[in-house]
């Protein structure tokens, strides 16, 4: 199977992008293994999709699937436990529901679905295919002829080694205790954790309780969601004010930037999201 480029769905206003409307797509060939995406959005300015591997299943690359890339990416286990792992470097990481890996321009990965459960992560991508940055990119980088899963310079030096694989890491492993954490300001209800935030990306989650509202807020930059958890109300006024949306678990969202919105939970349980926002998180 030749190389095919993903599709881009593309949006110009305030969108909510039902799970059952999300555009499927398939990715890779015989060497490299299938993966299933699920692509919410692809404009110029970032690109959000989910991906899926079955139980015991993953992806590595071939000659025309060469999984390095010319951008930022930030991927958030939803379900099962991923593998991610770095060919040319060796580096592994185990990661699990709720956690996250990010990892900057030139990094070859590779994933699997490490136990008897399928995996989905969400992923985050800018700059964007659309930029040049996925397949065109990739194929001008060196190849990686062989693969290896294992950093041999620490046996016989580990932990005592873990400062300086910290140091010398490309794959970032990201878990609660790593996040940059925000309370709102208007309400306190609505609490934000930064995974990550570059010049290219900046990508969190937010849990609002019931009967909270966040502030009103403009970003730089395209901003794309995924809900997780509850009914999330999202507030993104035209001309009249009176626009406002509900998402529901594996729906997403996307807002142009520059629109104001704010987010607001009209249930009686906790509603949490993670977004992505490129390439500017302020306005």
């Amino acid at each position: 199977m030749s190389y095919k480029s993903s599709p881009r769905p593309v949006f110009d206003q305030p969108t909510l992008i039902r799970y059952q409307d999300v555009t499927r797509h398939v990715w890779g060939d015989a060497e490299t293994g299938l993966v299933d995406d699920w692509i919410y959005a692809s404009t110029d300015k970032i690109h959000q999709l989910v991906f899926g591997l079955a139980p015991g299943k993953g992806f590595r690359h071939s000659k025309d699937y060469r999984t390095v890339f010319g951008a930022d990416e930030l991927l958030v286990v939803l379900s099962g436990v991923y593998g991610c792992a770095n060919p040319e470097t060796g580096e592994v990481r185990v990661v699990k529901p709720g956690e996250a890996i990010f990892f900057r321009k030139d990094t070859w990965h590779h994933g699997y679905a490490l136990t008897s459960e399928a995996v989905r992560v969400l992923e985050f991508f800018a700059p964007p295919p659309s930029t040049g940055t996925s397949g065109a990119y990739a194929r001008t980088r060196p190849y990686v002829e062989t693969a290896t899963f294992t950093q041999a310079r620490f046996i016989g030096n580990w932990p005592m080694g873990k400062a300086e694989e910290r140091a010398t890491a490309t794959m970032h492993h990201l878990r609660d205790d790593d996040m940059l954490w925000t309370l709102d300001t208007a309400d306190t209800g609505v609490l934000t954790g930064l995974y990550a935030s570059t010049e290219h990306l900046t990508a969190g989650k937010v849990t609002v309780q019931p009967g909270a509202q966040s502030s009103f807020e403009v970003h730089g930059g395209d901003e794309c969601l995924y809900v997780t958890e509850g009914v999330l109300n999202v507030h993104a006024p035209d001309r009249d004010g009176q626009v406002w949306f509900e998402a529901h678990p594996g729906d997403g969202f996307f807002v142009p930037a520059g629109h104001k919105h704010r987010y607001m939970n009209m249930g009686g349980a906790p509603a949490s999201f993670i977004f992505g926002v490129a390439p500017r998180y302020r306005a």
